[in-house]
């Protein structure tokens, strides 16, 4: 099975934070805001934006839900004591639930509903992390990886809506490697990745595959220009698995592109 292309940890570190204060600096910002999810991604990013700018120019917020588990608010506040950063917690429940009611209009199809209702809450975090940033002057830090990019895992204008992406190119394998050379604690780096937008669900479970088959099908669809069928043959997975992640890597790339603008002279069409 192929590998992933190998990387200099300690190297990323230093370009990563290096990142971080030329970005914060270009925009005369005071720092970074972050959602601190518990999970291994945004506790990465906490990690190297407090080894970039100093613990006091990082503001973490806690936006747990009903369906957020114990285990990821366990962990958020193992790594504001390991960081020492400070960090608020506000529960999303009855905002969004506010919000569903306000929008429960009579004759709505259903058809795309569940989906909708579960895209609120990340574009809820998401106004939370603005509104805190203008406060603070700083910058809102993104916290999705390559893999998630790719594939559209994540939620337009909500954990997307983001000002940099310091680990946006580092694949989910990438990340662990990542995670343990900075010390994050091995109880975070081996939980099952989940979005918490409901009870019991984990991204692998919700993708059809596990992270080190995704990673690769990413890579070797994307960088290596490799064909389904080829991809198949190399991983040893069935044609339909890696079809269904190369469909979701075309479809969502409207949501790694800026908004396409109309060009006013027709002459350029």
């Amino acid at each position: 099975m192929i590998d992933l292309p190998e990387f200099d940890v300690d190297c990323f570190i230093e370009k990563a934070c290096d990142f971080i204060k030329q970005k914060v600096e270009e925009s005369n910002s005071n720092g970074v805001v972050l959602g601190l999810s518990g999970g291994i991604d945004s506790v990465v990013v906490a990690c190297l934006a407090v080894k970039a700018l100093g613990n006091n120019n990082v503001k973490a917020f806690v936006l747990p839900s009903s369906t957020t588990s114990d285990q990821d608010l366990f962990d958020a506040n193992l790594i504001k004591t390991m960081l020492d950063i400070p960090v608020e917690y506000i529960l999303l429940d009855d905002l969004y639930e506010n919000f569903l009611a306000l929008c429960d209009i009579e004759y709505l199809p259903s058809e795309n509903k569940q989906l909708a209702m579960m895209n609120v809450k990340p574009r809820l975090r998401m106004t939370f992390l603005y509104y805190f940033a203008a406060i603070y002057k700083s910058l809102v830090i993104g916290t999705g990886n390559k893999t998630e990019l790719y594939v559209g895992y994540f939620t337009k204008y909500g954990d997307g809506g983001v000002d940099l992406l310091p680990i946006g190119d580092l694949y989910k394998q990438d990340v662990k490697k990542l995670a343990k050379k900075l010390g994050v604690p091995s109880s975070i780096i081996d939980k099952a990745p989940t979005a918490g937008l409901k009870v019991g669900q984990t991204d692998e479970s919700e993708l059809g595959l596990s992270y080190e088959y995704i990673d690769r099908i990413v890579y070797m669809y994307v960088e290596k220009e490799m064909c389904d069928v080829e991809i198949s043959e190399d991983l040893d997975i069935s044609l339909n698995d890696v079809k269904k992640i190369i469909k979701l890597i075309n479809q969502s790339e409207h949501k790694r592109l800026r908004a396409p603008i109309l060009n006013k002279d027709a002459s350029n069409n």
